[in-house]
Parts: structure tokens; C-alpha cells; sequence
């Protein structure tokens, strides 16, 4: 079994143009992807146990990191436009990075939200919470 850090995990967004941005340099966190399995109740009278069926998936993700403001390619310029884009964008999530024989969890996501916090003694951070468009697929090679 191959233990894997999490320095080596690769995170691109494209921008409002189409344009694939690699943000990794400023994520310190990816959580909630490939995402939970949406599950409702079937439960019937005279069943001995609870029993459910799948429903369609809503997977929400959330990214937190390093405030930065680069003006052409940077996480505030990003991000900040994806709030207020009116489609969504695909993205790319690698949690072993981007070489052709690991895999990689891809979709279109919307930015729900991005939020700045700043702190006396620390660095300015970031977070924001994507919404998924459909599924989110696994893929391994090109």
C-alpha cells in the first residue's frame, strides 16, 4: 500500500475565461471531494431494519488556503470572479498530483462562496466552498 502526502496534491480551476488555473501553490486544504453519496429513505412498514435508494448526488467541497492577489492568475482573481460567474467551470482535483498514472477527480463546480479572514500575527487566508454540477468523475490516465 502507497501512503501518500498531501504536499504532492494538485488543485486547477478554470477562470471565467476557460483558462485551467493551477492553485495548489496557495491551497493548504482540499475537503469533500470525491464527495458523499446522496441516500433517501425507503423504509417500509413490517421492515426490520432501515433500508434506503440512491438519489441523485449534491456534493459540496470546500478549499482553504493562502491569500494571494496576484493580478492575471492569482487565487483573489480567481476565485473572487468564479463568485459571480454565471456558468460553471470544471475542475480538476489530483490528491497524488498530475502524472498520467494517478488518478484525478474531475467535474464543473460552482464557487457558492470565498471568503478573506485576516489576523494580527498571521497571514491573510482564504476559504471557499464549491458546489458541484452533476457528478464528479475518477479518472486515471490522460
Amino acid at each position: 500500500m502507497a501512503f501518500v502526502d498531501g504536499n504532492g496534491s494538485r488543485f486547477r480551476i478554470a477562470d471565467v475565461n476557460g483558462v485551467a488555473r493551477d492553485l495548489s501553490a496557495f491551497i493548504t486544504e482540499v475537503r469533500g471531494l470525491p464527495g458523499a453519496r446522496s441516500l433517501y429513505e425507503v423504509t417500509a412498514l413490517g421492515d426490520s431494519g432501515a433500508r434506503f435508494n440512491p438519489s441523485v448526488d449534491a456534493v459540496e467541497f470546500t478549499l482553504r488556503g493562502i491569500y494571494d492577489d496576484t493580478t492575471s492568475a492569482g487565487v483573489d482573481v480567481v476565485l473572487g470572479a468564479l463568485r459571480y460567474h454565471t456558468s460553471p467551470v470544471v475542475f480538476e482535483y489530483a490528491p497524488s498530483g498530475f502524472a498520467a498514472s494517478k488518478p484525478r477527480y474531475t467535474g464543473e463546480c460552482w464557487v457558492r462562496s470565498y471568503e478573506l479572514a485576516s489576523r494580527a500575527g498571521g497571514p491573510v487566508s482564504w476559504q471557499a466552498t464549491l458546489q458541484v454540477e452533476g457528478v464528479t468523475t475518477r479518472i486515471v490516465g490522460t
